[in-house]
């Protein structure tokens, strides 16, 4: 069964914390999630609920595209299953609650650095193919983008900068 999907409230920070200390080798995700909720704005922080528990955590925020500052761009990420809830679909769940919840925001697109051969089913592409990069050394193939609203990137190549939070991770 596929939890539930909402918005994150401040009852749950402990237990995305958890969620977090759990599915990663260290806390630095756990402790981003800290400081992009406290420094960031917007963010779409939502939770996977199963009954009264939180198994699953993912979170979006700003970032920016050298050259273009008049672009809302959106960051994947973090995202966390709780390690006993993996490959049950809660990940594939948040991330589409997550794009959805993007969109109404206004973001014409989102980013995210992961697993090649996970995120484009849902729509991501390379984002070398749009012009755009990425700010860490990783390979190009990792570095994704998922336009949400057709044409909102059109000749907008750079760099693509993340919140200073994350250069501690």
């Amino acid at each position: 069964m596929v939890p539930r999907v909402r918005e994150e409230e401040a009852r749950d920070w402990t237990a995305v914390h958890a969620v977090n200390v759990a599915a990663f080798p260290s806390a630095a995700e756990a402790d981003l999630v800290e400081t992009l909720r406290r420094d960031a704005r917007p963010i779409v922080s939502l939770v996977a609920c199963d009954d009264a528990a939180i198994v699953g955590h993912i979170m979006f925020s700003p970032v920016a595209l050298s050259g273009h500052p008049g672009l809302s761009i959106m960051g994947l990420g973090p995202m966390a299953v709780a390690p006993d809830r993996q490959r049950a679909g809660i990940g594939s769940t948040l991330v589409r609650a997550g794009v959805a919840a993007c969109t109404r925001l206004g973001a014409g697109a989102v980013v995210v650095l992961g697993h090649p051969a996970y995120y484009p089913r849902f729509g991501f592409a390379p984002a070398a193919g749009f012009g755009i990069g990425c700010e860490y050394d990783a390979p190009v193939e990792a570095f994704m983008l998922l336009e949400l609203r057709p044409g909102a990137l059109r000749g907008a190549a750079g760099t693509v900068r993340y919140h200073s939070a994350f250069a501690t991770v």
